[in-house]
């Protein structure tokens, strides 16, 4: 965004008044690997790829960072066609539930609507492990009410938090 440009603290309108949203790629062990921050009426899905392309995964020893995890367990509202053709783009396995709308339409196609994608159920319930870092970061209340006006403010505090609870710290990618 540009310097005087809509959003550009992360603070958005929406059913409760201001407010921000948090987008979030965690491990399986509830750390956050990467973060970005959008003001609260901005969608889940737009935020996608730019989301799987701020990810770094620093390696043991020697080397470059890994850019891409072997599979990505996200909710529905992540379940377009461009998501999806990302991940194909570049190997990573989508555990992404479908949603009804996207099956009607596919229903109605008939033969013409494709095959629907693979969706591994067991894995699935992995997924509550992005909830739970939520969550934790949410237990503050500083993160959980925003009283920061600067949207650096707050990606400090948010990065703050991490780096006390002695988890490796995601970098700051701002806000779209």
């Amino acid at each position: 965004m540009t310097a005087g440009g809509k959003g550009r603290e992360a603070l958005g309108r929406s059913r409760g008044g201001l407010s921000t949203k948090i987008h979030l790629v965690a491990d399986r062990r509830c750390r956050p690997v990467t973060r970005l921050t959008t003001p609260g009426q901005h969608g889940d899905s737009p935020q996608f790829i730019r989301l799987m392309e701020s990810i770094r995964i620093l390696r043991r020893g020697r080397g470059r960072p890994r850019k891409r995890p072997a599979r990505l367990l996200a909710d529905k509202a992540y379940s377009s066609r461009a998501n999806r053709s990302y991940l194909r783009g570049h190997k990573v396995q989508a555990v992404i539930p479908v949603t009804e709308d996207q099956k009607e339409h596919r229903r109605k196609r008939g033969s013409a609507g494709g095959r629907p994608p693979r969706f591994d159920a067991e894995c699935y319930k992995e997924r509550n492990t992005v909830e739970r870092c939520v969550s934790k970061l949410r237990q503050h209340r500083a993160v959980a009410t925003r009283y920061d006006k600067r949207r650096a403010i707050y990606q400090a505090r948010l990065t703050s938090l991490r780096s006390a609870s002695g988890c490796a710290t995601p970098p700051d990618h701002g806000s779209a």
